[in-house]
């Protein structure tokens, strides 16, 4: 992930990409897969998505 005040009005974005990190949990809540995504997405490598997931559920495990 990386964040670039001055890309994608400074959102947290897929490195390499102009794909909001939010795209993806939007996307998920929707109902749509991981695999879903990657096609709709193609410049998201799995190893990313897989990265903020981990780093999401982190996160909620520190929160509880």
């Amino acid at each position: 992930m990386e964040r670039d005040p001055e890309r994608v009005s400074g959102a947290w974005i897929f490195r390499g990409t102009r794909v909001p990190v939010r795209a993806l949990f939007e996307n998920l809540e929707d109902g749509a897969t991981v695999a879903d995504f990657l096609e709709w997405f193609p410049g998201v490598q799995r190893a990313q998505v897989e990265a903020v997931l981990k780093h999401a559920e982190r996160s909620l495990l520190v929160a509880a």
